[in-house]
């Protein structure tokens, strides 16, 4: 009888998992409404030059006007991020965008009214628009694997420099053509337009049902005891570890010279380099394109190296660095040389919110992941509702140079917070 000889052959490498096709239709949904919130968030920001040069108002008090729309958001964010954990993400994402529309539009016959009226209508516009950060993170962890989530969030977190981008290459010469309400009427359109867009094209992420709902699963154990294996997603993943709490802590000190140079970069590139207004505004919306891509690309290179939080910490060192060769080349008044490294700044400055958003929203679960990216998006516009009016404070003491010196102080402090290695992600 002859013997015949079995041979194997090596499991091909694992692939990573591919997004269903929707997944990158809510992506673009999701990148389109966030750029229109941050479109509405920005608009008070690029006012401070028709602000501050044409009308002579403080700069601290045009940097509180421009804080307005921040500090709205971060009495709203945890609420959003709790309805859609309760209610899905399709009409929190969409109804938002209305609410943030029509007061938009209310804020263009107050700009007239006095800045006080304004103010209050920014706040009220910034606190509508936070449905968009809380709700689409979900969208992205929702439909997309973990494998590509590095990426797909890079590609989420650019809307917000997008939206920087055209704030600044539409607010300043509306206002200075028409007046402040004209800037606010392009928003209220833009907002208008994502909410009807939304409501259509968004569709809720499946999400496994809660523990201890008649459609929850249980998990086969070896004993014979038919109670079910208790999961991580049924108590708050606040008291499993401090991961979550240091990520929070270390993007609120890390958000500090994104939203410095967001907010003063305009202006400074204007009063202090001499530069003229339309020249200045193609500088910042470069330098918030050149961010957009940035955030892709440290996304994917999260996923390379599988980790977030290593990656993170790569981004907060090279902020220590691009923000003090800024303060340099500010102090020997290089123009040129100080727009190119404003705009590498501010590639760097915005690098590690894709990071933190796909680590906390990982680390929290399908069913606290609102709250969760609430929380840090609260955090995150805590300090950058700070950053407007001291900031502006301290350029006005120390100038410029001094002021982006010392905003390179916090990502240092940020290495402390930022985990050297993720969290266990709680997968569906």
């Amino acid at each position: 009888m002859s013997s015949t000889k079995s041979t194997t052959t090596p499991a091909p490498a694992p692939q990573p998992a591919r997004a269903p096709a929707a997944a990158w239709r809510m992506l673009a949904l999701g990148v389109a409404a966030q750029a229109a919130g941050t479109f509405l968030v920005s608009t008070p920001a690029y006012l401070i030059p028709f602000l501050h040069v044409q009308q002579g108002m403080p700069l601290a008090e045009a940097g509180l006007l421009a804080a307005a729309p921040t500090f709205g958001m971060v009495l709203t964010l945890v609420a959003w991020g709790a309805l859609a954990d309760r209610f899905g993400e399709r009409w929190v994402i969409a109804g938002g965008l209305a609410l943030t529309a029509l007061f938009a539009l209310v804020a263009v016959p107050a700009a007239g009214w006095g800045y006080a009226a304004l103010g209050i209508l920014l706040l009220l516009g910034g606190g509508a628009s936070a449905s968009v950060n809380a709700a689409s993170g979900r969208v992205v962890v929702g439909w997309f694997p973990r494998s590509r989530r590095g990426l797909a969030m890079g590609i989420r977190q650019m809307s917000q420099p997008l939206g920087v981008a055209v704030a600044a290459l539409v607010v300043p010469p509306l206002a200075e053509q028409h007046g402040i309400g004209a800037p606010l009427a392009a928003v209220a359109v833009a907002l208008a337009v994502l909410a009807v867009a939304c409501a259509v094209g968004i569709a809720d992420p499946p999400r496994p049902a809660k523990p201890g709902s008649p459609n929850a699963k249980t998990t086969p154990t070896s004993t014979s005891s038919s109670a079910p294996t208790p999961t991580a997603t049924s108590t708050s993943p606040y008291r499993r570890s401090p991961f979550l709490l240091r990520i929070h802590l270390a993007s609120a000190l890390l958000v500090v010279p994104q939203f410095t140079l967001s907010t003063f970069g305009l202006v400074w590139l204007i009063t202090a380099l001499h530069w003229n207004p339309a020249a200045a505004g193609a500088v910042i919306a470069l330098s918030q394109f050149v961010g957009a891509f940035g955030r892709i690309a440290v996304g994917h290179l999260s996923d390379r190296v599988d980790s977030r939080t290593r990656v993170m910490r790569w981004v907060a060192v090279s902020g220590v660095a691009v923000m003090l060769l800024l303060a340099t080349t500010g102090l020997l008044e290089w123009s040129a040389a100080a727009a190119v490294m404003l705009v590498i700044a501010t590639t760097v400055s915005v690098a590690d919110n894709g990071l933190a958003f796909t680590a906390v929203a990982e680390a929290a679960g399908p069913h606290w992941s609102g709250r969760a990216l609430g929380v840090q998006n609260t955090g995150q516009f805590v300090a950058a509702s700070v950053v407007g009016p001291a900031i502006g404070a301290l350029i006005t003491v120390a100038g410029y140079p001094l002021a982006f010196a010392l905003v390179a102080l916090t990502p240092l402090a940020s290495l402390a917070l930022i985990p050297r290695h993720d969290e266990q992600p709680l997968e569906p």
